[in-house]
């Protein structure tokens, strides 16, 4: 049995037919990918967090003019990106992950993201990333959280 699902942000195909053993362990270490991905976000670590993307990678925000979201181009650019999340919600946290993976080179993370806007309120939103790896870095990132206006502190 094979599946398969194209599209303009992502390209998967995987078969229920064994690999061998190396599928698998592709899929543990894309895993370990999305894991720590979560994790550097959660420590705030741009370094960290730009470590795990390829130079030429892309990330469609989750909010934005274009259908896709804002787009950042470049690594450069995706860094200055996810800088303005941490300088807009300072004490972000991205909890209950949970991670999939489809194949070695396609994963998907849902979380929900809490924290305090600089404007004082409280945010709090499902949420997933849809990550496309080559070569053991993220290439794409695509973000889409639910629609939830921000919650207003009570004086």
């Amino acid at each position: 049995m094979v599946a398969h699902a194209c599209g303009d942000v992502w390209a998967v195909c995987f078969s229920w037919q064994s690999q061998g053993g190396t599928l698998a362990d592709n899929e543990d270490t894309l895993t370990t990918l999305l894991i720590e991905h979560t994790d550097a976000w959660n420590a705030h670590d741009l370094d960290r967090l730009m470590n795990l993307f390829a130079d030429d990678c892309v990330f469609d925000a989750s909010g934005g003019m274009q259908v896709q979201g804002e787009r950042f181009e470049g690594k450069a650019a995706v860094r200055e990106a996810f800088r303005a999340v941490f300088t807009r919600i300072p004490d972000a946290h991205w909890g209950g992950g949970r991670h999939y993976t489809l194949g070695a080179n396609y994963g998907v993370s849902e979380w929900t993201l809490t924290g305090t806007l600089v404007s004082g309120s409280r945010i709090e939103v499902d949420g997933c990333d849809f990550l496309t790896v080559k070569d053991g870095r993220i290439t794409r990132k695509s973000s889409y959280r639910k629609q939830r206006p921000p919650i207003q502190q009570s004086s």
